[in-house]
């Protein structure tokens, strides 16, 4: 009871939720599910395929082959952390979940999404080592290197994505408990908890800040100076060759982050914005990834097609 004898709104906190996505499709929801299911495999699909053929195939059991089936399975496991929900919510109106389900759906997409950054700078790395210092690159390159990158990957990713997730679970959620997401996203979180959300704000800028930013001027130093670099070989082929390893790589960095770049500006000016577009918005930012790195990789990255076509096709590598 509140001080003037009425039961305060801040004394109730849900456990328990509903994911309400894209509420203005509620008659066209049954029908969308077929076409996101093929979406799902076909992610699943597509990363698969060129994770086997990297894994089977030793002429590419090197590091940047490795990081990108590193990479590709990132992508698999952060399809999986969100369709599966969001097609239950396509049967389902109102798609319950509870508090922890919650999360720890909340945990795998910012891991695997944080996973993906950190993967990108590490690439950025391998290709800066191959073009920058050509001579030492197998030196440089090794196990020894790409071991310690995956545990500073994971620990950095782990390390914002867990705070984030402890704040969040010490939030009061007393305004509703219906949530206007097809995923429990932090900020569809935020928008319906009550109490000072000061430090839970503080802290979803300053991930934006560490894991954009800060990612960003490293990626941007790395790949001025590779093509810098990539400029001064006097041999045209080499020269081609290695700018077009580093196109896959950016075209990679700009899918994932111009669609979180549009994801956030979106959330900026939500009040101008529907719920559905919203949700598209993040639905785009959180899958346009999946579906297109594998295809990326798979058609601009020589090798990796050529054992791709002689898998699908018989066709014999040149």
């Amino acid at each position: 009871m509140g001080e003037n004898g009425n039961t305060s709104i801040f004394n109730i906190s849900y456990t328990n939720f509903f994911l309400v996505g894209f509420p203005g499709l509620q008659e066209w929801r049954p029908l969308l599910v077929l076409p996101l299911t093929s979406l799902y495999v076909t992610i699943i699909s597509a990363n698969a395929l060129v994770i086997y053929t990297v894994a089977t195939q030793r002429s590419l059991h090197q590091p940047m082959y490795i990081l990108i089936t590193l990479l590709l399975a990132v992508n698999i496991c952060a399809a999986t952390a969100v369709m599966p929900k969001m097609l239950e919510g396509f049967v389902h109106y109102a798609n319950p979940i509870s508090l922890h389900g919650c999360l720890a759906q909340m945990f795998f997409i910012y891991f695997t999404l944080l996973l993906d950054y950190n993967l990108l700078l590490a690439m950025a790395l391998d290709r800066y080592l191959a073009i920058c210092h050509p001579l030492r690159y197998t030196d440089l390159m090794t196990s020894c290197l790409l071991g310690p990158l995956a545990i500073l990957a994971l620990t950095r990713s782990v390390g914002v994505a867990v705070p984030l997730v402890v704040l969040t679970s010490q939030a009061r959620f007393c305004w509703t408990a219906v949530i206007q997401h097809f995923t429990c996203d932090y900020i569809a979180l935020l928008s319906i908890a009550c109490g000072d959300l000061t430090i839970n704000n503080r802290l979803g800028l300053a991930m934006r800040l560490v894991t954009v930013i800060f990612d960003l001027a490293l990626l941007g130093t790395s790949y001025t100076r590779i093509i810098y670099a990539a400029f001064r070989i006097s041999s045209g082929g080499v020269r081609a060759k290695a700018l077009h390893k580093c196109g896959s790589h950016l075209l990679v960095i700009l899918t994932i982050y111009l669609s979180g770049l549009w994801s956030s500006v979106v959330f900026r000016v939500a009040k101008t914005v529907s719920q559905d577009v919203q949700n598209l918005i993040s639905a785009i930012y959180l899958l346009l990834p999946g579906a297109l790195n594998p295809i990326i990789y798979r058609v601009r990255t020589r090798k990796i097609w050529q054992h791709v076509k002689k898998m699908l096709c018989g066709t014999e590598s040149a």
